[in-house]
């Protein structure tokens, strides 16, 4: 029988286990820090002076002190020290409004970062980015109002990395 659960790592209770309380209560925690997970920042590479219980980071690829030898690891701040948690493909925490979330991905950690499509209320709004749009030219009857408001929405279309540059 495994030690642990597959995804979470989270320890398993064996038949006749003394002290089943510890390992029950170990489980607890984990989930406590990663169920519905934020953290404090990420990247940071040296331990908090004073943390709170229940808070996490994200740790950097230099971790010093009791972040030693856990590079890339969410490390959570309980009321029995430190626990650690090595994130698997998918994992996101929230960081806070303003900086989003940070998704596990690829072997590494990518802060504030919106990956595939974004949909609102069932329409899609953003998806993937699209090939070039040339600027408006020629025509029999030039309006300049209009082909100034046309090259304006393109200025903003590629400014936001909707649609690529060129074209012009």
């Amino acid at each position: 029988m495994t030690e642990t659960t597959d995804r979470l790592a989270l320890p398993l209770l064996n038949a006749a286990q003394a002290q089943k309380e510890m390992y029950h209560n170990e489980a607890l925690v984990r989930l406590d820090l990663l169920t519905q997970a934020a953290a404090e920042g990420v990247g940071a590479n040296t331990p908090p002076i004073d943390p709170q219980p229940g808070r996490c980071w994200i740790i950097g690829d230099a971790p010093e002190g009791a972040w030693r030898g856990r590079a890339g690891e969410v490390a959570g701040w309980t009321e029995g020290g430190w626990r650690f948690v090595t994130p698997r493909e998918g994992m996101r925490l929230w960081l806070g409004r303003g900086a989003g979330h940070a998704l596990f991905t690829n072997g590494g950690w990518r802060a504030g970062e919106v990956h595939g499509r974004l949909i609102v209320e069932g329409q899609q709004v953003i998806g993937a980015r699209a090939a070039a749009i040339p600027e408006p030219e020629g025509g029999t009857v030039v309006d300049a109002a209009a082909r100034a408001a046309i090259s304006a929405v393109l200025v903003a279309l590629r400014a936001h990395g909707l649609i690529e540059e060129g074209g012009l």
